[in-house]
């Protein structure tokens, strides 16, 4: 598929319909020497979603998303991705882990390699393919998130942020993985290169049928992307449901993040019908 044939069928696709869980989280508890992290969280992500998980500085939502990559376990309680524990080898376990794929805050690109073979790099562990398959592999990726074939030998030091992000989504995608995790996936950027990665996250997900779990600090970036929101405070998950059914649920942590000066002008960019359900009594035009 060519770069101009992809954005014709990203822009025009629907957003995926919701299916069966992918991610189901039960009654975990995370607790490190006296600390308790979580206590008996639960959480499902169902096929086709954007979940963003917020929640304040220390509530853990990046150790849950560790726990969902396999890279940590629970002190108790159960993790299933694709109905089977991340953090356990058994056989078909590697195949298990390609069908998800991971951005990083910063991108996390090898810095010694040029983005080609930053994006070839998991291809290349995962087997030997034909050098020229390879190439249009890699070059397929890097078009479908809005980089000519002309980035392909540059280092990571010769691109700006938002580029080292692309390049970044592009390695993740590049094993073709249902399942994308992203953490801060805006952070640092300026305002039109946050609005362009928020525009390209959206094509990929209805394009490529992708479910989408976010870590996000930007509320912007949050309201424009999310399905649903899944809040992590007092150990809990004490709400994931679509945004304007969040805002309005009674919580400390959510009536500040949620209802503050910068949280009302988010919401206000929701489509009328989603803020005629905001909470009454708060002015969002």
């Amino acid at each position: 598929m060519t770069r101009s044939a992809f954005e014709k069928s990203a822009r025009t696709a629907p957003r995926p319909p919701v299916g069966e869980p992918v991610i189901e989280i039960r009654d975990l508890c995370t607790r490190f020497d006296d600390t308790l992290v979580h206590d008996k969280v639960d959480l499902t992500v169902n096929r086709g979603e954007i979940v963003s998980l917020v929640g304040g500085s220390g509530s853990g939502k990046t150790t849950l998303v560790r726990q969902m990559l396999g890279l940590e376990r629970p002190t108790s309680g159960t993790v299933r991705v694709f109905g089977e524990d991340p953090a356990r080898p058994a056989s078909g376990s590697r195949m298990m882990r390609n069908r998800s794929g991971m951005l990083f805050q910063r991108g996390a690109l090898f810095s010694s390699l040029s983005v080609f073979d930053n994006v070839a790099q998991p291809i290349r562990e995962f087997g030997r393919i034909p050098d020229d398959l390879l190439r249009d592999v890699v070059m397929l990726k890097l078009e479908m998130v809005g980089l000519s074939f002309r980035h392909a030998n540059k280092l990571p030091s010769e691109l700006s942020g938002g580029m080292i992000k692309r390049v970044g989504i592009a390695r993740a995608l590049a094993l073709e993985p249902e399942l994308l995790y992203l953490v801060e996936p805006t952070a640092g950027l300026d305002p039109t290169a946050s609005d362009g990665f928020v525009d390209l996250i959206a094509s990929l997900h209805r394009a490529l049928g992708l479910t989408v779990v976010m870590v996000t600090h930007d509320l912007d970036t949050m309201v424009s992307l999310s399905t649903r929101v899944a809040v992590l405070a007092d150990r809990h998950i004490i709400a994931a449901a679509p945004v304007e059914e969040v805002a309005g649920v009674a919580h400390p942590f959510i009536e500040e993040y949620f209802l503050g000066e910068r949280g009302r002008r988010a919401l206000a960019a929701l489509p009328p019908e989603r803020r005629a359900l905001l909470p009454d009594g708060a002015h969002w035009d």
